[in-house]
């Protein structure tokens, strides 16, 4: 079959492809031969490193803490960090210089340092100027951190999904009478948050993961760090231990994106299967609440 983008391949090309794919088999499959036989070799693959994970005290003390702790982090700059990137995102398509500029000022600024040094900064700012707690300050420093970031972030994907929309719905709906906040209200954003979906997801995946750098350099007590102790105290065992940590963290994101394409696709269906018609004297009302339809103000 031929067609625009694609040729049909002759018999050379069929060929060629199929050795192509051989020889890529056969190399992967010699790579994994290889790094199987040297943990092997290494007694990483034998039963006792990896009976822990079968009872219920290496969840119960390590994993399973760890992962609370993950997820407690993670949900709380979430739903910190999407209203704060959506005020932000908002922020910076205003007509007013005044609301303008300082909001992009703050996102630009934020988004451009690394969210560890955020971290870092913000730990050092609980220790100094608050009365938190050194055992709550790692905790404080990681969703702060992601917070500041990852708003940041988000404010810019608001702010391109709302400008990927055509400029024609936004002159068609203040042709008929609807302000700049109503637009936006009721006509933009309803649409750009299905186009913004996946990489708003994206972007909690990458929240989800990076609570890992509070672990590794904060002391925050997240899933990654369960991997030290758990190794130490079941006979270094580390390969395993970051093996099934890997697999959680796998299955945590996977099961997030997973929701958020559930999500996509119903939005999707729910915005196609609508057939309703907004009436001349429903957009009158909407473009001037309290008054009623067809009147006229007197001057």
């Amino acid at each position: 079959m031929t067609s625009i983008l694609y040729d049909a391949q002759g018999p050379r090309a069929k060929r060629r492809n199929i050795l192509y794919t051989v020889l890529f088999i056969v190399g992967l499959a010699a790579v994994a031969w290889w790094v199987f036989k040297n943990l092997d070799d290494k007694g990483q693959l034998t039963w006792d490193k990896w009976k822990p994970f079968v009872h219920s005290e290496a969840w119960t003390t390590y994993l399973l803490p760890g992962l609370k702790n993950t997820l407690k982090a993670a949900a709380l700059a979430m739903v910190i960090a999407l209203p704060l990137g959506a005020f932000f995102g908002i922020a910076r398509l205003s007509d007013h210089a005044w609301v303008r500029v300082p909001a992009s000022a703050i996102v630009e600024f934020f988004r451009a340092i690394p969210v560890l040094v955020l971290m870092i900064f913000a730990v050092a700012a609980y220790s100094q100027y608050t009365d938190v707690s050194s055992d709550d300050r790692p905790f404080y420093a990681v969703v702060t951190g992601l917070v500041l970031y990852n708003s940041s972030v988000l404010a810019e994907i608001v702010r391109a999904g709302i400008l990927s929309l055509p400029k024609g719905q936004s002159e068609a709906a203040m042709a008929v009478g609807l302000r700049k906040n109503q637009v936006m209200r009721f006509i933009l954003l309803p649409q750009a948050v299905t186009a913004m979906l996946p990489a708003i997801v994206s972007q909690l995946v990458v929240i989800v993961k990076d609570t890992a750098l509070g672990g590794a350099v904060l002391t925050f007590p997240e899933l990654l760090a369960s991997v030290g102790p758990m190794s130490a105290y079941y006979g270094a065992n580390t390969i395993a231990s970051f093996t099934v940590v890997a697999v959680i963290y796998i299955v945590l994101n996977f099961s997030l994106t997973s929701f958020a394409s559930w999500l996509e696709g119903r939005l999707r269906r729910g915005k196609k299967s609508t057939g309703a018609v907004v009436g001349a004297d429903a957009v009158a009302e909407l473009a001037t609440p309290g008054e009623h339809p067809g009147t006229t103000k007197t001057p």
